[in-house]
């Protein structure tokens, strides 16, 4: 386990007690409605720079996200946004300073699934993905592309397996860090075709396709924004997508299930959340002003461009997505044979 994973620990739940509590926890996380008059620093809230935390180096999928929904919602609420990227631990060092920050509106994490599979795959993480958050905005999703160099010699994924069977095990490949989706999908391919590769983890999708674009590896598995721009300029070659449906400006792409895995369907998504006990006036105007961003055609035509999908789902959609995810991951992980650490 990371050493500064280490420093930030506190009390957290076991692994099992996660996933027998969390669809009970979560259903209640929105239930309790604010109570009592607004106090004079909520009224006047937001009167100073709101905090984007995002647990993921710069120009991976979230931090593209989060650099595109920022202006607007600034402009929306009439305050400036400014994001802080800290990395480390697959976003879990990020996650819990956010779930330690004040609850008073001026900290918003914006984040991926990753924080709901961590739990599964480190013995102690420093936050509860449930009960330190507020859900506000599940706001877009991709899937996770498999892509390797055009020189490796592969044009598909059949080519791609019978080369690492071929190779036995020389093969690697890279990451946006353990424990994320990306990390479970390659971890499942294996698992699924029978192969072995060597994972090198790298903090954040756009760090780990410059480790395949220097050489350093032999396939990278992301979500599809942090490869997309090199998919298009033939720089990368991608092999398969995760998604449930071939994506819209790559329609060569065939999906896993395309391709012989059946219900290889894995998505990355991005949301925003708020330290559990903020008041419920900020979250729900906080919810109300991004889903009205994600509604601006020209927002949903940015979002599409960097690889990603508007979903648009407001806080109790959020809220019922993470309670479904927790058993679904849990059984990729089982499946991969993913052991924690």
């Amino acid at each position: 386990m990371p050493k500064q994973l280490m420093r930030a620990r506190r009390w957290v739940p076991t692994r099992r007690a996660l996933l027998r509590g969390s669809i009970a926890a979560v259903s209640s996380t929105l239930a309790m409605p604010f109570i009592g008059h607004l106090s004079p620093a909520l009224a006047a809230w937001p009167d100073r720079p709101i905090r984007f935390l995002v647990p993921f180096g710069t120009g991976g999928p979230v931090d593209v996200i989060a650099r595109l929904i920022a202006p607007p919602l600034a402009e929306s609420l009439k305050v400036s946004i400014f994001i802080e990227n800290k990395v480390g631990a697959a976003g879990s060092i990020g996650v819990g300073m956010a779930a330690r920050s004040d609850p008073d509106g001026y900290t918003i994490l914006v984040t991926s699934n990753t924080m709901v599979i961590n739990p599964l795959l480190y013995l102690n993480i420093p936050y509860d993905p449930v009960n330190d958050f507020l859900p506000l905005v599940d706001m877009a999703g991709s899937p996770t592309v498999f892509a390797v160099q055009p020189k490796l010699g592969v044009k598909n994924l059949k080519e791609f397996v019978a080369l690492a069977k071929q190779r036995a095990g020389s093969l690697n490949y890279a990451s946006s860090g353990f424990a994320t989706p990306a990390h479970l999908a390659a971890e499942f391919l294996k698992s699924r075709a029978g192969i072995e590769m060597t994972h090198v983890p790298f903090n954040g999708g756009g760090p780990a396709v410059q480790g395949l674009l220097s050489g350093a590896v032999d396939m990278v598995s992301t979500a599809l924004p942090g490869a997309h721009p090199q998919i298009v300029s033939g720089n990368l070659t991608a092999i398969g997508v995760t998604g449930a449906k071939r994506w819209f400006d790559l329609p060569d792409i065939p999906t896993m299930v395309e391709a012989g895995y059946s219900g290889f369907v894995l998505d990355t998504y991005t949301m925003m959340l708020l330290p559990a006990k903020t008041p419920r006036e900020i979250a729900d105007k906080l919810t109300a002003a991004t889903m009205d961003i994600l509604k601006q055609p020209e927002i949903v035509a940015k979002i599409r461009k960097v690889g990603f999908e508007v979903t648009a789902g407001d806080s109790e959609s959020l809220k019922t997505r993470i309670a479904a995810e927790l058993p679904l991951w849990a059984e990729v992980v089982k499946q991969a044979g993913i052991k924690p650490k």
